[in-house]
């Protein structure tokens, strides 16, 4: 069986998706489906390509039992939407973007991550970086939520 890939994007690839990245890797880890769901983030802009997660999101995310210091940023591209099965953007400005380098073949890939738990009452995950250390909290709160419920839904849509 091929592996299911899920792609979490935002801006810069340094806050909110290598934080959904190491929770849901560490979510489908702990569900013993890491030989058959691969993880990995991407940001829409390349402002800090090859960079480690922003200090305040490895800080809060270590705090929980997550270390994403092996993660580096990377700029998504077109050649994403052939690899990945799901493309999940934070936001919809990210969404937007990659609607603009979706092949129209592959835009039913792209999702908000927020669109898989509605009972949050946000669409949002909200960009922490020019806020304090409680913005990287309530992204850790709200991407813990949604990839939960994300990995509810691949489960469901791959019977896994």
């Amino acid at each position: 069986m091929k592996k299911i890939s899920v792609l979490f994007v935002c801006m810069g690839n340094i806050c909110r998706s290598p934080t959904a990245h190491g929770v849901f890797e560490r979510m489908v880890r702990d569900a013993g489906l890491a030989a058959l769901i691969e993880v990995d983030s991407a940001g829409t802009h390349a402002y800090h390509i090859g960079k480690s997660p922003d200090p305040r999101s490895q800080e809060t995310a270590l705090g929980r039992g997550i270390d994403l210091s092996g993660q580096r940023a990377r700029k998504a591209a077109r050649e994403d939407f052939e690899q990945f099965d799901y493309v999940i953007a934070m936001d919809r400005d990210n969404l937007a973007n990659l609607l603009t380098i979706a092949p129209d073949a592959h835009r039913t890939k792209l999702h908000l991550l927020l669109d898989f738990a509605p009972e949050l009452g946000v669409r949002e995950v909200p960009d922490p970086y020019y806020g304090g250390s409680g913005g990287f909290d309530r992204v850790f709160d709200l991407v813990t939520a949604a990839a939960e419920a994300l990995l509810v839904t691949i489960r469901e849509e791959h019977h896994i």
